[in-house]
């Protein structure tokens, strides 16, 4: 067969969605024939359709079209028999889509199957049998068997032809639905004597090219007179029937009468052989005229049946009538679904309206039966949208969170409009594709860790921790020590953080009272691109040990000079000696210091209060006490384990000074020293001497002023003097030591004035600079200090005292 191609483009759709392309290929074409160049009639590149991943879509059809993507044409891939495909029906093409991808697009194609030559008309017997009577009247006409030929159009059955004609005529009635009834009419009566039986040939021809014919005999048996024909008493007869009904359904009763009497009344009824396939539907009663059916009606494949009933008497006379079967449709159909295209994923930030998938819904039932809308399940971020008729696209509709849902099934419900309502469902699968949208949060808004002081170098302080909602590498956290400084010093070397764990740790061993509290900041920082960060304080807090000795202020030790309290015998019980003042730069509880006496030459005589260090007398101080008294008392802490300093107190019980210059050689350690002392002590009296010559002449000018200094010198008991002193490295402990901060050691003199006779005192503006290990001054220092406060105190004594 020539292979011939017809192309034409019939009707491009403006539409968002797809256009429309149409082609004519005669049928039975071969294998690989080329029906279009659709790439080229729809003005896609070959490129887009390679890329595109161009296929067909055709549904629960046959695949007869091949698309060549890298020609862009179509190709027959099946042959196609026009008369297997759509039987009568015309005209006759194959509807499918092509799809592509990344955007998706559909474009409708159709491909009408032009009907060639290829059969002849036929007959359903070979041979066709009447008996007529000798006397039928002219006219009178017999229904004969019509043919049939696959073919539609002018290919199709056009004519009859009766050979020979000496008695009969052909004709030929056309019906209202299409088709012909073939008639032989009786044109010349009939002689059974000179002729009993009657043989014609029917032939059936077609218009095609070339022109094809089929031929069936037709015997006549000539029968003795029947002068009456039977009658129907209707020439149409019509009924309803739904579809689906059970066989045996009764339809309707055709009825015919017959004027003659006797056998030549009696009508028989038969269903004429003018449609094909009724015979498989209905079948009559013979003697009644009921009809019956015995198939399966189905509204989708056929609306209404049409044959025609033969009423005939035993002469061989008969009549027709038609009958008429409309078939009512029931929702028996559910709405069949198909995808034509979906994606099985999808990034989180894609726009409002991409679509995801594309389907097409068709239901065979007429009317409400077969009108479908389609929804999807609610509570989703995606719509449901009509395209054309029976297309429909799956949209997004709202912004997607991959964190909140990671996958989502759709369901697809199709319902049709029918009573009742027959619907279907399909169910689609998404998954989100991360997008690097969320930034890492940590657990908290901000940290706070304490570590001891004296902590190893590398010690793990505290582990910090951030989460990001993001997957995979975009959810990877590392952790990044932000660079900054507490007091000029670089946080980094105080602290480390590990990058992949958040481990934070300690550089380097901390000292307390160097640093109590450091602040700095962590960085948190995902893999992804660009990487997403996020900042978090975290505060360290130095927890004091207890590793500082108590440090002693007042009474200052020296090996090399000698420093003494005088008390007069005549002191009370409770007389304030002095006051051991001390200092722990620990804090808390390791600073909390207490006060005992370790040692004493006369433990009767002094205690200490464990509180505040004061030294009172316990008892009445007597003439059998020696002069030479030594105190040693020890400073305790309250820390874990205990810290303590010692310090020691000499004492002088003397109501002269001169009865203390006789003893006081006893407390020299060695000979230097007691040369220096004795220099020093001649010196004071010297100078003594000269002040109190001095004081008589003026005398008489400041004796107001020294009366009312003494006065308020005196007026004041139980109170110390204040030592404007910090130790080294002291630092403020926030309150918690034994003294205030705030407070400045300057109480160190004996505060019962009008009974003490000696006091050793310093200006409260001077202060003391440094200190051996013992917490005492130096013993240069210290001897300088000694000698001037007693040159300085020696000059205050009255005159009487030298006497």
């Amino acid at each position: 067969m020539e292979r011939v191609v017809l192309v034409l483009v019939l009707i491009h759709f403006l539409c968002s969605v797809h256009s429309q392309v149409s082609y004519s290929i005669p049928e039975e074409m071969s294998k690989g024939s080329l029906v279009g160049n659709i790439a080229q009639d729809l003005g896609l590149d070959l490129k887009r359709l390679k890329t595109g991943k161009g296929r067909i879509f055709t549904g629960d059809q046959a695949d007869y079209i091949a698309l060549d993507k890298d020609r862009g044409i179509l190709l027959i891939k099946e042959r196609i028999d026009r008369e297997a495909l759509c039987g009568q029906i015309s005209p006759c093409a194959l509807h499918f889509q092509i799809i592509l991808e990344n955007p998706m697009e559909l474009y409708s194609v159709t491909v009408e199957i032009i009907d060639i030559n290829d059969n002849p008309p036929s007959f359903e017997k070979n041979e066709m049998k009447f008996e007529i009577s000798e006397n039928a009247v002219v006219g009178a006409r017999f229904m004969l068997d019509i043919a049939v030929d696959p073919d539609v159009g002018i290919n199709g059955l056009q004519g009859y032809n009766l050979n020979p004609t000496h008695n009969f005529q052909l004709n030929l009635k056309s019906q209202r639905e299409g088709g012909k009834i073939v008639e032989m009419v009786l044109q010349k009566p009939l002689d059974r004597e000179k002729e009993k039986e009657v043989a014609l040939v029917l032939t059936a021809t077609d218009g095609g090219e070339p022109l094809m014919s089929g031929t069936v005999q037709i015997h006549v048996n000539v029968l003795d007179a029947n002068d009456n024909a039977p009658v129907f008493t209707q020439q149409v007869y019509r009924a309803s029937v739904i579809e689906n009904s059970p066989k045996g359904t009764r339809l309707t009763t055709v009825s015919a009468s017959d004027a003659d009497d006797g056998s030549n009344s009696v009508v028989t009824y038969s269903l004429s052989r003018s449609t094909a396939g009724i015979s498989d539907l209905f079948e009559i009663e013979r003697r009644n005229g009921e009809i019956i059916l015995i198939g399966e009606l189905d509204y989708e494949r056929a609306r209404i049946n049409e044959f025609y009933v033969e009423g005939k008497d035993e002469g061989g006379l008969s009549d027709s009538c038609k009958v008429i079967i409309d078939v009512i449709d029931v929702n028996d159909n559910s709405p069949i679904i198909s995808t034509i295209s979906k994606s099985s994923t999808i990034a989180e930030d894609a726009p409002s309206n991409t679509v995801i998938a594309m389907i097409s819904v068709n239901d065979p039932d007429s009317e409400n039966n077969g009108q479908v809308s389609c929804i999807i399940n609610d509570n989703i971020p995606f719509a449901i949208k009509t395209t054309t008729n029976r297309f429909y696209s799956i949209v997004t509709d709202s912004e997607l969170d991959r964190e909140t849902h990671s996958e989502y099934n759709i369901t697809v419900t199709c319902s049709d409009e029918g009573v009742p309502s027959l619907s279907s469902r399909t169910d689609l699968s998404l998954k989100m594709s991360d997008v690097n949208d969320n930034a890492p949060v940590f657990e908290k808004s901000s940290y706070e860790a304490s570590v001891s002081e004296n902590n190893t170098p590398g010690l793990s302080i505290y582990t910090v921790r951030a989460q990001d909602a993001d997957w995979n590498q975009n959810a990877r956290v590392s952790y990044i020590l932000e660079e900054s400084s507490n007091n000029g010093v670089p946080v980094s070397s105080y602290v480390s953080v590990n990058a992949e764990s958040g481990v934070i740790h300690a550089v380097r061993s901390f000292d307390y009272e160097q640093i109590k509290s450091f602040t700095f900041h962590i960085k948190a920082q995902e893999g992804g691109s660009p990487p997403l960060s996020s900042n978090v304080s975290v505060k360290i807090i130095i927890q004091d040990q207890n590793d500082n000795a108590p440090q002693v202020l007042y009474p200052v030790q020296s090996s090399g000079s000698l420093v003494a309290e005088i008390v007069p015998r005549s002191a009370d019980v409770g007389y304030l000696l002095t006051k051991v003042v001390a200092v722990d730069v620990d804090s808390g509880q390791n600073a909390w210091l207490s006060y005992k006496l370790l040692k004493a030459t006369d433990r009767a005589l002094f205690e200490v209060s464990a509180q505040n260090g004061e030294i009172r007398t316990i008892r009445q101080v007597n003439d059998k006490d020696a002069v030479k008294q030594k105190l040693t008392v020890v400073v305790e802490d309250n820390g874990q384990p205990s810290r303590s300093a010692t310090v020691s107190v000499n004492v002088a019980l003397a109501d002269s000074f001169p009865e203390v210059l006789s003893e006081f050689s006893d407390f020299t350690h060695d000979k230097e020293y007691n040369d220096n002392l004795t220099f020093y002590l001649v010196l004071a009296l010297a100078v003594v001497s000269f002040l109190f010559i001095v004081s008589i002449i003026a005398i008489l000018s400041v004796k107001c002023y020294r009366w009312r200094r003494d006065r308020m010198f005196y007026k004041s008991n139980g109170n110390l003097p204040v030592i404007s002193y910090y130790p080294p490295l002291y630092a403020d402990v926030g309150g918690t030591g034994t003294l205030q901060h705030m407070h400045n050691y300057e109480v160190y003199r004996t505060t019962d004035s009008r009974k003490s006779c000696l006091k050793y005192g310093r200006p409260g503006s001077e202060s003391i600079v440094s200190l051996d290990n013992t917490g005492t001054l130096p013993p240069a220092q210290r001897e300088k200090l000694i000698n001037e406060d007693f040159d300085d105190e020696v000059s205050k004594l009255p005159y009487s005292m030298y006497l």
